[in-house]
């Protein structure tokens, strides 16, 4: 009975913990509206996003085309919901992917040391940072192709030596814990060391980088496919959206807007969530309310 009163008194603080980060809670809403639109957005798009119809050409809001219509007469609500496909789909996999290899490279860095060290760190982390990531990602979809596969290959590249410093430096502090050498005096192998007993305890400053890092894919993203680098037409896109609206910016700004306001909302809601894990998982926060 006392365990099952410890355990609720936990969940209870844990509870009011996460009530607290009502901007965190209102980032989750926002992405959680994106998600549902991403996977239902055959059933949810009014029209089709890519057909055309030039009698009907910038249309402004309306009942019959809540969001107008494009230059081509398509329909902006139609076509912004399925950009929020692209947007989330090349969030979730540049994030993996530059996970999966910062987080291998960081782990043998650290816990090796030495020659691997300064193969990683310097010379492989210093070329990849002596240029803007936005401008190494341009580089590298110009010279594959533009197309999804090489747009998130190119993003992922760029980015994951943020990730793999970050690891670096957890596991330069973790690897010399009690814990750690105690596992290792039983005969844990290396393996076992970083999988079993290091990493579970690096994945809090993870999971936030983790989350701002899609806010930064999103963008990246948007950039990329506005500059006409990203995913081809005539697939619906934020960016693209963007840069179709530019010559009629002051005749209908509408085409502007909701594609501008879909994409700000995306990344800020990651950043909140950022923000909120980051406030969550701080070990002080739990010292000053008791956990």
């Amino acid at each position: 009975m006392e365990e099952d009163s410890i355990q609720q008194s936990r969940l209870h603080a844990i509870l009011h913990r996460l009530a607290k980060q009502r901007l965190a809670l209102a980032g989750c809403l926002v992405l959680t509206i994106f998600l549902f639109c991403a996977v239902l957005a055959p059933w949810l798009a009014p029209h089709n996003p890519t057909q055309l119809n030039l009698s009907a050409r910038l249309l402004p809001p309306s009942a019959a085309h809540w969001f107008g219509t494009d230059e081509l007469g398509r329909d902006v609500l139609s076509r912004t919901i399925y950009g929020a496909r692209v947007s989330l789909t090349v969030a979730v996999a540049v994030v993996t992917l530059s996970l999966a290899l910062g987080v291998t490279l960081g782990m043998l860095a650290g816990f090796y040391g030495g020659f691997t060290d300064t193969v990683v760190n310097i010379y492989l982390g210093n070329a990849f940072l002596a240029l803007p990531g936005i401008l190494l990602a341009v580089t590298l979809v110009a010279f594959l192709g533009p197309s999804l596969e090489n747009l998130i290959l190119a993003l992922a590249l760029a980015g994951w030596v943020n990730y793999a410093r970050l690891v670096r430096a957890q596991v330069l502090s973790v690897k010399e814990r009690e814990f750690v050498q105690a596992a290792r005096s039983l005969g844990a192998s290396d393996l076992h060391l970083m999988v079993r007993h290091i990493l579970p305890n690096i994945l809090q400053p993870l999971l936030v980088q983790a989350a701002v890092g899609m806010a930064a894919a999103v963008l990246a993203e948007a950039t990329l496919s506005f500059l006409g680098l990203g995913v081809q037409p005539p697939t619906p896109t934020w960016g693209a959206m963007l840069n179709d609206a530019r010559s009629h910016l002051f005749e209908s700004p509408y085409l502007m807007f909701f594609p501008a306001i879909a994409l700000a909302l995306c990344v800020f809601s990651f950043n909140l969530i950022g923000d909120g894990l980051r406030d969550y998982l701080d070990p002080r926060t739990s010292l000053r309310e008791g956990l």
